[in-house]
């Protein structure tokens, strides 16, 4: 039997960071939505008791650095399952962008696991195992649009917002999360994104004033780092997309518009230096 599974891309709309905490998190306000670009994992159990990932990207680890080969081996563990498994994952989020795409796939890889061998673990327990791997595990377990608390593991479901285009913009470089969570001075920020504003566009349904209320935090330490990144993210204002924000630690920049008749102008206009650029749909 083979179990097929979809990992959808996720992007922040809003990611504040309220503080650092004692046990080295920090303590943050997300809200986020996913998008319809997406990996796609195939498993099957295999004879032997072992895990195998195999993967038509190069540039990804197939052994235990990688967060699919991790889930399987965290619920094979914890549920005590001893049945080999092969995974192929079909990857088409970028690496290391922000859009939580390892997350995506050990997401999916507990849901899918726990299908192939019927082991009956409620969503919160896959919600939980999940947080052991990441702190955007859980949230890619459920999907959907969420206000993610904590350390982004606690998350409370909200409306998802209007539907809309998403381009997403990748510049050339890799952007670490502990990296750039390490330099940024939370006690130092001065302006935070409304929270309860960007709720409240949402629960309303109004995409000019989600566009508004677009606001991370991270991006004083990313762009500081990384002018590609600014470059990406001026280019696609000034080519007119409504809402324009950089998701997660970046480097990925993400714009939203309501009009299609936008859209090829700013895909065509970022493909001039940006070679990883993407038109989607939000997952509403």
């Amino acid at each position: 039997m083979k179990i097929y599974e979809k990992a959808p891309a996720k992007i922040n709309l809003l990611l504040d960071v309220l503080r650092k905490r004692e046990d080295g998190f920090h303590e943050v306000e997300m809200v986020m939505t996913m998008v319809d670009l997406a990996d796609r994992l195939t498993m099957e159990e295999m004879p032997r008791d072992s895990i195998v990932i195999s993967s038509q990207a190069g540039y990804i680890p197939l052994d235990e650095k990688n967060l699919a080969f991790q889930a399987a081996q965290l619920i094979k563990e914890r549920y005590d399952v001893r049945k080999g498994v092969y995974i192929h994952l079909d990857k088409k989020i970028p690496v290391a962008a922000g859009l939580a795409g390892g997350s995506s796939d050990a997401a999916a890889t507990l849901r899918g696991l726990n299908r192939l061998w019927g082991l009956g673990i409620s969503t919160e327990e896959l919600c939980t195992l999940g947080a052991e791997l990441g702190s955007d595990v859980p949230f890619c377990v459920t999907g959907g649009t969420a206000l993610a608390t904590g350390r982004g593991e606690k998350l409370e479901r909200i409306s998802n917002p209007p539907q809309c285009w998403v381009v997403l913009a990748k510049p050339p470089i890799n952007v670490s999360t502990a990296d750039v969570y390490g330099r940024l001075r939370a006690a130092e920020l001065k302006e935070h994104p409304s929270t309860a504003g960007m709720l409240d566009a949402i629960e309303r349904g109004s995409f000019a004033d989600i566009c508004d209320r677009l606001g991370n935090v991270l991006e004083s330490v990313t762009l500081g780092l990384y002018p590609e990144v600014m470059q990406v993210k001026e280019s696609m204002e000034r080519l007119g997309a409504d809402g324009v924000l950089m998701s997660g630690s970046g480097p990925t920049v993400f714009g939203l518009v309501s009009k299609e008749a936008k859209v090829s102008r700013i895909y065509n206009g970022l493909r001039g230096f940006c070679k990883e650029v993407y038109v989607v749909r939000m997952l509403t």
